[in-house]
């Protein structure tokens, strides 16, 4: 008897630690595996939110001389779109040897670039996000780079909040 009451109570104790293992969920869906609190992440998304509900860019990285800006009225709906799951992770940045040999880009170490996989339409990037599984990853060095790094992290929420509305992604 005693040695079930050990069991059970060693069951309970592991069962209990299950929610605070390095990759917390919060209640507002972030997997946050950053250096900042889940009040920072989600007070960044609530940036984002609103930035939606009053403007759209729906390319900024296509905008040149032949290609003009594809601005639209913003989206209230944003305001109720909250992240699932979304796992928000540091990635090392990619060394400036690398960097110089695959792009002729010299940048000095920290790069502030990490590597974009497929379907990304570049090659190097200081963050990016996939949609399924919900996820960004941005380079470590801008990690406590406080302006750049909520910047960054906005942009990259805009980005979710826009695809679970249903916006054409390509140019994001």
């Amino acid at each position: 008897m005693k040695q079930n009451v050990v069991w059970f109570i060693s069951i309970i104790a592991l069962l209990g630690c299950a929610g605070s293992s390095q990759n917390p969920v919060s209640a507002a869906g972030f997997i946050n595996q950053t250096q900042h609190s889940t009040v920072d992440l989600q007070s960044i998304w609530t940036q984002a939110q609103q930035s939606i509900a009053q403007q759209i860019d729906l390319n900024p990285l296509q905008v040149s001389k032949k290609n003009s800006p594809k601005v639209l009225p913003g989206d209230r709906r944003a305001l109720s779109v909250e992240p699932h799951q979304l796992l928000v992770a540091a990635v090392p940045d990619v060394s400036s040897q690398l960097l110089l040999a695959a792009t002729g880009e010299q940048r000095s170490n920290p790069t502030g670039m990490i590597a974009c996989p497929s379907p990304c339409n570049v090659r190097y990037s200081t963050a990016y996000s996939f949609y399924q599984p919900e996820l960004t990853k941005y380079a470590a060095s801008w990690e406590f780079d406080a302006n750049n790094f909520d910047v960054i992290l906005e942009y990259e929420f805009e980005n979710h909040i826009l695809n679970a509305l249903g916006y054409d992604m390509r140019w994001r």
